[in-house]
Protein backbone atom coordinates (compact mmCIF):
# COMPACT_ATOMS: atom_id res chain seq x y z
CA UNK A 1 0.00 0.00 0.00
CA UNK A 2 1.25 3.60 -1.13
CA UNK A 3 1.34 6.81 1.21
CA UNK A 4 -2.09 8.36 0.78
CA UNK A 5 -4.31 11.36 2.15
CA UNK A 6 -7.83 10.84 2.73
CA UNK A 7 -10.63 13.88 2.87
CA UNK A 8 -14.48 13.42 2.41
CA UNK A 9 -16.39 16.31 4.35
CA UNK A 10 -19.39 15.93 2.38
CA UNK A 11 -22.60 15.95 4.81
CA UNK A 12 -24.66 13.21 3.61
CA UNK A 13 -28.46 12.68 4.37
CA UNK A 14 -30.19 9.38 3.50
CA UNK A 15 -33.84 8.52 3.49
CA UNK A 16 -36.89 8.96 2.83
CA UNK A 17 -38.35 12.42 2.35
CA UNK A 18 -35.04 13.92 3.56
CA UNK A 19 -35.19 16.83 -0.05
CA UNK A 20 -38.12 18.64 2.10
CA UNK A 21 -35.06 19.89 4.34
CA UNK A 22 -32.72 20.93 2.01
CA UNK A 23 -33.62 24.41 2.51
CA UNK A 24 -31.84 23.59 6.06
CA UNK A 25 -28.89 21.94 4.43
CA UNK A 26 -28.49 24.94 2.62
CA UNK A 27 -28.64 27.75 5.23
CA UNK A 28 -26.33 25.67 7.48
CA UNK A 29 -23.68 25.63 5.20
CA UNK A 30 -23.97 29.18 4.45
CA UNK A 31 -25.64 29.40 1.17
CA UNK A 32 -28.52 32.83 1.07
CA UNK A 33 -28.63 33.29 -2.82
CA UNK A 34 -28.87 29.98 -4.93
CA UNK A 35 -28.53 28.60 -8.14
CA UNK A 36 -31.12 25.66 -8.40
CA UNK A 37 -29.54 23.50 -11.72
CA UNK A 38 -31.46 20.76 -12.90
CA UNK A 39 -31.73 18.62 -15.94
CA UNK A 40 -35.15 17.95 -17.66
CA UNK A 41 -38.51 18.03 -16.67
CA UNK A 42 -38.70 14.88 -14.64
CA UNK A 43 -37.63 16.75 -11.58
CA UNK A 44 -40.62 19.53 -12.51
CA UNK A 45 -43.56 16.86 -13.26
CA UNK A 46 -42.57 14.92 -9.94
CA UNK A 47 -42.80 17.80 -7.91
CA UNK A 48 -39.53 17.73 -6.62
CA UNK A 49 -38.17 20.91 -7.94
CA UNK A 50 -41.44 22.04 -5.81
CA UNK A 51 -41.01 20.41 -2.42
CA UNK A 52 -37.16 21.73 -2.93
CA UNK A 53 -38.06 25.02 -3.41
CA UNK A 54 -40.62 25.39 -0.85
CA UNK A 55 -37.70 24.66 1.77
CA UNK A 56 -35.74 27.06 0.40
CA UNK A 57 -38.50 29.38 1.31
CA UNK A 58 -39.18 27.94 5.11
CA UNK A 59 -35.41 29.08 5.56
CA UNK A 60 -35.84 32.72 3.95
CA UNK A 61 -33.26 31.34 0.88
CA UNK A 62 -33.59 33.48 -2.14
CA UNK A 63 -32.62 31.57 -5.58
CA UNK A 64 -32.41 31.28 -9.40
CA UNK A 65 -33.00 28.63 -11.48
CA UNK A 66 -31.35 26.94 -14.86
CA UNK A 67 -32.54 23.38 -15.86
CA UNK A 68 -31.69 21.57 -19.41
CA UNK A 69 -28.62 19.83 -18.66
CA UNK A 70 -28.64 16.87 -20.39
CA UNK A 71 -27.04 13.46 -20.27
CA UNK A 72 -22.58 13.92 -21.04
CA UNK A 73 -23.58 17.61 -20.01
CA UNK A 74 -22.59 20.20 -22.39
CA UNK A 75 -19.72 23.58 -21.90
CA UNK A 76 -22.68 25.79 -23.48
CA UNK A 77 -24.65 25.84 -20.60
CA UNK A 78 -21.86 25.67 -18.09
CA UNK A 79 -20.95 29.26 -19.82
CA UNK A 80 -24.76 30.22 -19.23
CA UNK A 81 -24.76 29.15 -15.36
CA UNK A 82 -21.34 31.29 -14.84
CA UNK A 83 -22.72 34.07 -16.00
CA UNK A 84 -26.23 33.77 -14.21
CA UNK A 85 -24.74 33.33 -10.69
CA UNK A 86 -22.34 36.30 -11.17
CA UNK A 87 -25.32 38.46 -12.50
CA UNK A 88 -27.21 37.54 -9.74
CA UNK A 89 -24.39 37.26 -6.77
CA UNK A 90 -25.26 33.81 -6.21
CA UNK A 91 -23.73 32.32 -3.17
CA UNK A 92 -24.45 28.37 -3.41
CA UNK A 93 -25.30 26.09 -6.20
CA UNK A 94 -27.71 23.26 -5.43
CA UNK A 95 -28.14 20.47 -8.30
CA UNK A 96 -30.93 18.56 -8.33
CA UNK A 97 -30.57 15.17 -10.15
CA UNK A 98 -27.83 13.20 -11.37
CA UNK A 99 -24.66 12.85 -12.29
CA UNK A 100 -25.01 15.04 -15.32
CA UNK A 101 -26.81 17.94 -13.05
CA UNK A 102 -24.36 17.77 -10.50
CA UNK A 103 -21.23 17.62 -12.78
CA UNK A 104 -22.42 20.51 -14.59
CA UNK A 105 -22.96 22.04 -11.20
CA UNK A 106 -19.86 21.93 -10.71
CA UNK A 107 -18.34 23.45 -13.15
CA UNK A 108 -20.31 26.68 -12.67
CA UNK A 109 -19.46 26.74 -9.16
CA UNK A 110 -15.80 26.41 -10.01
CA UNK A 111 -15.84 28.90 -13.36
CA UNK A 112 -17.72 31.56 -11.46
CA UNK A 113 -15.11 32.21 -9.00
CA UNK A 114 -12.44 32.31 -11.23
CA UNK A 115 -11.10 34.78 -13.87
CA UNK A 116 -9.98 32.76 -16.63
CA UNK A 117 -12.22 29.86 -18.93
CA UNK A 118 -13.53 27.06 -16.60
CA UNK A 119 -12.37 24.98 -19.68
CA UNK A 120 -8.78 25.18 -17.87
CA UNK A 121 -10.14 22.93 -15.15
CA UNK A 122 -10.99 20.17 -17.55
CA UNK A 123 -7.35 20.37 -18.93
CA UNK A 124 -5.53 19.30 -16.05
CA UNK A 125 -5.35 22.38 -13.62
CA UNK A 126 -6.82 21.39 -10.37
CA UNK A 127 -9.48 23.07 -8.85
CA UNK A 128 -8.43 24.84 -5.85
CA UNK A 129 -11.82 27.43 -5.35
CA UNK A 130 -15.64 27.15 -6.00
CA UNK A 131 -18.79 28.18 -4.72
CA UNK A 132 -20.38 25.79 -2.16
CA UNK A 133 -21.67 23.01 -4.20
CA UNK A 134 -25.28 20.86 -2.46
CA UNK A 135 -26.70 18.09 -3.98
CA UNK A 136 -30.27 16.15 -4.20
CA UNK A 137 -29.75 13.13 -6.11
CA UNK A 138 -32.04 11.38 -8.45
CA UNK A 139 -30.14 8.53 -9.89
CA UNK A 140 -27.68 6.09 -8.19
CA UNK A 141 -24.81 6.00 -11.04
CA UNK A 142 -22.03 8.91 -10.93
CA UNK A 143 -21.00 8.81 -7.44
CA UNK A 144 -20.53 12.73 -8.41
CA UNK A 145 -22.78 13.26 -5.29
CA UNK A 146 -19.35 12.39 -3.16
CA UNK A 147 -16.36 12.89 -4.95
CA UNK A 148 -13.86 15.72 -6.08
CA UNK A 149 -14.71 15.18 -9.82
CA UNK A 150 -16.77 16.52 -12.66
CA UNK A 151 -16.70 15.36 -16.27
CA UNK A 152 -18.10 17.92 -19.15
CA UNK A 153 -18.11 17.59 -22.80
CA UNK A 154 -17.03 20.98 -24.45
CA UNK A 155 -19.14 21.38 -27.62
CA UNK A 156 -16.25 22.66 -29.63
CA UNK A 157 -15.15 19.56 -31.10
CA UNK A 158 -17.49 17.00 -29.11
CA UNK A 159 -14.37 16.69 -26.13
CA UNK A 160 -15.12 15.33 -22.83
CA UNK A 161 -12.94 15.74 -20.36
CA UNK A 162 -12.60 15.62 -16.02
CA UNK A 163 -11.65 18.06 -13.70
CA UNK A 164 -10.65 17.68 -9.98
CA UNK A 165 -10.22 19.40 -6.98
CA UNK A 166 -11.40 18.54 -3.91
CA UNK A 167 -12.92 21.90 -3.68
CA UNK A 168 -15.46 20.38 -5.79
CA UNK A 169 -17.07 17.94 -3.47
CA UNK A 170 -20.26 18.84 -2.50
CA UNK A 171 -21.18 20.66 1.31
CA UNK A 172 -23.79 18.02 1.84
CA UNK A 173 -25.90 15.61 -0.48
CA UNK A 174 -29.25 14.23 0.61
CA UNK A 175 -29.75 10.62 -1.12
CA UNK A 176 -33.56 9.47 -0.87
CA UNK A 177 -33.97 6.53 -2.59
CA UNK A 178 -37.60 6.42 -3.25
CA UNK A 179 -36.57 8.98 -6.02
CA UNK A 180 -34.82 6.76 -7.89
CA UNK A 181 -37.66 4.06 -7.60
CA UNK A 182 -39.19 6.11 -11.31
CA UNK A 183 -36.21 5.13 -13.35
CA UNK A 184 -36.91 3.43 -16.43
CA UNK A 185 -35.40 0.26 -16.46
CA UNK A 186 -32.33 1.28 -19.08
CA UNK A 187 -31.48 4.33 -16.79
CA UNK A 188 -31.60 2.00 -13.25
CA UNK A 189 -29.08 -0.41 -15.59
CA UNK A 190 -26.56 2.09 -16.82
CA UNK A 191 -26.34 3.40 -13.37
CA UNK A 192 -25.21 -0.02 -11.94
CA UNK A 193 -23.18 -0.31 -14.57
CA UNK A 194 -21.30 2.87 -14.01
CA UNK A 195 -21.19 2.18 -10.21
CA UNK A 196 -19.38 -1.40 -10.94
CA UNK A 197 -16.96 0.23 -13.56
CA UNK A 198 -15.59 3.09 -10.51
CA UNK A 199 -15.02 -0.29 -8.50
CA UNK A 200 -13.31 -2.00 -11.45
CA UNK A 201 -10.80 1.19 -12.43
CA UNK A 202 -9.44 0.94 -8.90
CA UNK A 203 -9.21 -2.98 -8.61
CA UNK A 204 -6.80 -3.31 -11.52
CA UNK A 205 -3.81 -1.85 -10.14
CA UNK A 206 0.09 -2.71 -9.84
CA UNK A 207 -0.21 -1.64 -6.12
CA UNK A 208 0.77 -4.64 -3.84
CA UNK A 209 -1.18 -5.64 -0.54
CA UNK A 210 -4.08 -3.90 -1.05
CA UNK A 211 -6.02 -6.47 0.60
CA UNK A 212 -8.58 -3.88 2.59
CA UNK A 213 -9.76 -1.72 -0.15
CA UNK A 214 -9.66 -5.44 -2.34
CA UNK A 215 -11.92 -6.61 -0.05
CA UNK A 216 -13.81 -3.66 0.58
CA UNK A 217 -14.46 -3.17 -3.45
CA UNK A 218 -15.25 -6.90 -4.08
CA UNK A 219 -17.32 -6.80 -1.14
CA UNK A 220 -19.39 -3.54 -3.19
CA UNK A 221 -19.15 -5.54 -6.19
CA UNK A 222 -20.88 -8.53 -4.52
CA UNK A 223 -23.59 -6.13 -3.42
CA UNK A 224 -24.57 -4.85 -6.56
CA UNK A 225 -24.48 -8.23 -8.45
CA UNK A 226 -26.78 -9.20 -5.39
CA UNK A 227 -29.20 -6.16 -5.63
CA UNK A 228 -29.59 -5.51 -9.36
CA UNK A 229 -32.17 -8.68 -10.21
CA UNK A 230 -33.79 -7.08 -7.65
CA UNK A 231 -34.61 -4.05 -8.59
CA UNK A 232 -35.09 -4.83 -12.07
CA UNK A 233 -37.65 -7.77 -11.16
CA UNK A 234 -39.11 -4.96 -8.91
CA UNK A 235 -38.43 -1.18 -9.91
CA UNK A 236 -39.99 0.08 -5.86
CA UNK A 237 -37.61 -2.28 -3.84
CA UNK A 238 -36.89 0.31 -1.73
CA UNK A 239 -34.02 -1.39 0.07
CA UNK A 240 -32.81 -2.53 -2.86
CA UNK A 241 -32.45 0.91 -4.17
CA UNK A 242 -31.25 2.20 -0.94
CA UNK A 243 -28.32 -0.45 -1.36
CA UNK A 244 -27.59 0.60 -4.53
CA UNK A 245 -27.74 4.36 -3.63
CA UNK A 246 -25.00 4.05 -0.99
CA UNK A 247 -22.56 1.75 -2.94
CA UNK A 248 -22.76 4.38 -6.03
CA UNK A 249 -21.22 6.73 -3.23
CA UNK A 250 -18.71 4.53 -1.78
CA UNK A 251 -17.73 3.30 -5.60
CA UNK A 252 -16.29 7.03 -6.31
CA UNK A 253 -16.03 9.22 -3.59
CA UNK A 254 -12.62 7.48 -3.62
CA UNK A 255 -12.23 5.62 -0.02
CA UNK A 256 -12.03 2.39 -1.97
CA UNK A 257 -9.19 3.53 -3.86
CA UNK A 258 -6.54 5.17 -1.63
CA UNK A 259 -2.90 3.72 -1.24
CA UNK A 260 -3.23 2.49 -5.04
CA UNK A 261 -2.56 3.59 -8.38
CA UNK A 262 -5.63 3.08 -10.46
CA UNK A 263 -6.28 2.66 -14.04
CA UNK A 264 -9.08 4.54 -15.78
CA UNK A 265 -8.11 3.90 -19.18
CA UNK A 266 -11.72 1.99 -19.07
CA UNK A 267 -13.31 5.51 -18.75
CA UNK A 268 -11.25 7.40 -20.80
CA UNK A 269 -11.75 5.20 -23.99
CA UNK A 270 -15.73 5.42 -22.79
CA UNK A 271 -15.88 9.33 -23.33
CA UNK A 272 -14.87 9.24 -26.86
CA UNK A 273 -17.88 7.14 -27.53
CA UNK A 274 -20.13 9.17 -25.54
CA UNK A 275 -18.83 12.13 -26.72
CA UNK A 276 -19.25 11.61 -30.29
CA UNK A 277 -22.51 9.40 -30.36
CA UNK A 278 -24.03 10.58 -26.88
CA UNK A 279 -24.69 7.20 -25.75
CA UNK A 280 -25.62 6.69 -21.98
CA UNK A 281 -22.19 6.55 -20.04
CA UNK A 282 -23.10 3.20 -18.43
CA UNK A 283 -24.01 1.74 -21.80
CA UNK A 284 -20.97 2.79 -23.25
CA UNK A 285 -18.39 1.50 -19.76
CA UNK A 286 -20.81 -2.07 -20.78
CA UNK A 287 -19.24 -2.48 -23.71
CA UNK A 288 -15.56 -1.15 -23.17
CA UNK A 289 -15.06 -2.57 -20.17
CA UNK A 290 -14.98 -6.49 -21.09
CA UNK A 291 -13.16 -5.73 -24.60
CA UNK A 292 -10.10 -3.73 -21.90
CA UNK A 293 -10.56 -7.14 -19.72
CA UNK A 294 -9.89 -9.34 -22.41
CA UNK A 295 -7.40 -7.59 -23.76
CA UNK A 296 -5.08 -6.75 -20.58
CA UNK A 297 -5.49 -9.81 -18.53
CA UNK A 298 -2.42 -11.80 -19.50
CA UNK A 299 -0.87 -8.67 -17.87
CA UNK A 300 -1.74 -9.74 -14.25
CA UNK A 301 -3.68 -13.14 -14.76
CA UNK A 302 -3.94 -13.44 -10.96
CA UNK A 303 -5.69 -10.40 -10.12
CA UNK A 304 -8.21 -11.12 -12.50
CA UNK A 305 -8.56 -14.93 -11.30
CA UNK A 306 -9.21 -13.26 -7.45
CA UNK A 307 -12.07 -11.18 -9.12
CA UNK A 308 -13.36 -14.01 -10.76
CA UNK A 309 -13.65 -16.49 -7.70
CA UNK A 310 -14.36 -13.92 -4.87
CA UNK A 311 -17.00 -11.68 -7.09
CA UNK A 312 -18.23 -13.72 -9.41
CA UNK A 313 -17.85 -17.54 -8.04
CA UNK A 314 -16.08 -18.97 -10.37
CA UNK A 315 -13.70 -22.09 -9.39
CA UNK A 316 -10.32 -21.43 -9.17
CA UNK A 317 -8.04 -23.46 -12.01
CA UNK A 318 -4.44 -23.69 -10.39
CA UNK A 319 -3.46 -24.88 -13.04
CA UNK A 320 -4.16 -22.57 -15.40
CA UNK A 321 -5.25 -19.44 -13.68
CA UNK A 322 -6.51 -18.27 -17.21
CA UNK A 323 -8.95 -20.28 -17.48
CA UNK A 324 -10.23 -18.59 -13.96
CA UNK A 325 -10.09 -15.23 -15.01
CA UNK A 326 -11.68 -15.47 -18.69
CA UNK A 327 -14.65 -17.22 -16.54
CA UNK A 328 -14.80 -13.92 -14.58
CA UNK A 329 -15.27 -11.62 -17.88
CA UNK A 330 -17.42 -13.73 -19.53
CA UNK A 331 -19.67 -13.71 -15.83
CA UNK A 332 -19.69 -9.89 -16.07
CA UNK A 333 -20.78 -10.13 -20.00
CA UNK A 334 -23.51 -12.24 -18.94
CA UNK A 335 -24.56 -10.10 -15.94
CA UNK A 336 -24.74 -6.84 -17.99
CA UNK A 337 -26.70 -8.66 -20.88
CA UNK A 338 -29.21 -9.40 -18.45
CA UNK A 339 -29.84 -5.85 -17.04
CA UNK A 340 -30.31 -5.08 -20.63
CA UNK A 341 -26.42 -3.55 -21.36
CA UNK A 342 -25.39 -3.09 -24.81
CA UNK A 343 -22.80 -5.62 -25.63
CA UNK A 344 -21.46 -4.05 -28.85
CA UNK A 345 -20.87 -1.27 -31.29
CA UNK A 346 -23.94 -1.96 -32.81
CA UNK A 347 -25.88 -1.23 -29.17
CA UNK A 348 -24.40 1.75 -29.02
CA UNK A 349 -24.81 3.12 -32.91
CA UNK A 350 -21.31 3.41 -32.73
CA UNK A 351 -19.32 3.32 -36.06
CA UNK A 352 -16.09 0.79 -36.97
CA UNK A 353 -14.68 3.49 -38.79
CA UNK A 354 -14.16 5.98 -36.19
CA UNK A 355 -11.82 3.61 -34.82
CA UNK A 356 -8.62 5.51 -35.84
CA UNK A 357 -10.09 9.08 -34.75
CA UNK A 358 -11.83 7.62 -31.40
CA UNK A 359 -7.82 6.09 -30.32
CA UNK A 360 -6.33 9.01 -31.24
CA UNK A 361 -8.25 11.81 -29.48
CA UNK A 362 -8.16 9.56 -26.39
CA UNK A 363 -4.40 9.34 -26.78
CA UNK A 364 -3.34 12.77 -27.90
CA UNK A 365 -6.73 15.37 -27.06
CA UNK A 366 -6.38 18.14 -24.91
CA UNK A 367 -2.78 17.97 -24.57
CA UNK A 368 -2.33 14.14 -23.15
CA UNK A 369 1.25 12.64 -23.89
CA UNK A 370 0.00 9.42 -26.07
CA UNK A 371 -0.95 6.86 -23.88
CA UNK A 372 -3.53 6.70 -20.93
CA UNK A 373 -3.74 3.90 -18.10
CA UNK A 374 -2.40 3.30 -14.79
CA UNK A 375 -2.31 -0.71 -15.02
CA UNK A 376 -1.36 -1.38 -18.24
CA UNK A 377 0.00 1.67 -20.28
CA UNK A 378 -2.02 1.70 -23.72
CA UNK A 379 -0.78 3.96 -26.86
CA UNK A 380 -2.30 4.71 -29.69
CA UNK A 381 -2.50 1.46 -31.48
CA UNK A 382 -3.19 -0.69 -28.41
CA UNK A 383 -6.31 1.73 -28.06
CA UNK A 384 -7.10 0.94 -31.78
CA UNK A 385 -7.04 -2.91 -30.83
CA UNK A 386 -9.22 -2.78 -28.04
CA UNK A 387 -11.64 -0.79 -29.98
CA UNK A 388 -12.16 -3.43 -32.35
CA UNK A 389 -12.77 -5.67 -29.90
CA UNK A 390 -16.34 -3.80 -29.41
CA UNK A 391 -16.97 -4.03 -33.01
Amino acid sequence: MENFTFYSPTYFVFGKDEENNTGKYVKRFGGSRVLIHYGGGSAVRSGLLDRVKVSLEAEGISWVELGGVKPNPRSGLVYEGIELCRKEKVDFVLAVGGGSSIDSSKAIAAGAVYDGDFWDYYQGKMVEKALPIGTVLTIAAAGSEGSPDSVITKEDGMLKRGGHGEALRPAFSILNPALTQTLPAYQTACGITDIMAHLFERYFTNTQDVEVTDRVIEGLLSTMIHEAPRVMENPDDYQARANIMWAGMMAHNNCCGVGRVQDWASHDMEHELSAIYDCAHGAGLAVVFPAWMSYTMEHDVMRFAQLAVRVWGCPMDFAHPEVTARAGIEALRRFLRSIGMPENFAGLGAREEDIEKMAHTTCYGNGRDGHIGGFVPLGEEELKEIYRLMV
